[in-house]
């Protein structure tokens, strides 16, 4: 493994903040893993650990909203990435609206869309959540750099990765 550790450490792809609402729950996370999946349609995937509060608030609903973070914005990764939803409502401590079907849009990021969940995949330790973009924004307040991997290296998770 120590090859494809090697492969993996050179990439740095961009991190998001991912939220969900379901049966009156609502919950976000830091997502490392997220990738434009198709062209025509437009579809984008997100990877949820199994593990994490998000996932079990996002298994039952019925869309996600995906936010960009800027470079500067680490102490709202720090947020969603270095604490847990089943200790605290980490979206009591941001601004937020809801969006298409109930989802919830944080009001300082970026970029930001809200997609329907079209099906989910197995994958390892991580779900991935097939999306099809409804609705989408942009803030036009950042022209810099997105956050990315090596960015939120500093940041322990708020679930353990083992």
């Amino acid at each position: 493994m120590a090859g494809m550790d090697e492969f993996l450490g050179r990439l740095n792809p961009d991190m998001c903040v991912v939220t969900a609402a379901s049966g009156g729950e609502r919950a976000g996370c830091l997502v490392g893993f997220a990738s434009q999946c198709s062209i025509r349609p437009v579809r984008f995937v997100v990877w949820l650990s199994e593990a994490n509060h998000t996932f079990r608030v996002a298994r039952s609903a019925q869309v996600l909203a995906v936010h960009l973070l800027a470079r500067e914005q680490h102490a709202l990764a720090e947020l969603f990435g270095g604490r847990t939803g089943d200790q605290e409502d980490k979206l009591a401590h941001v601004r937020w609206r809801e969006g298409h079907g109930g989802a919830v849009v944080l009001q300082d990021a970026p970029a930001w869309f809200v997609g329907r969940i079209v099906t989910r995949l197995g994958g390892g330790d991580h779900i991935g959540f097939v999306l099809d973009p409804v609705e989408w924004g942009d803030r036009d307040v950042c022209d810099g750099p997105l956050l990315r991997l090596e960015d939120a290296h500093t940041i322990s998770p708020g679930h353990p990765v083992d």
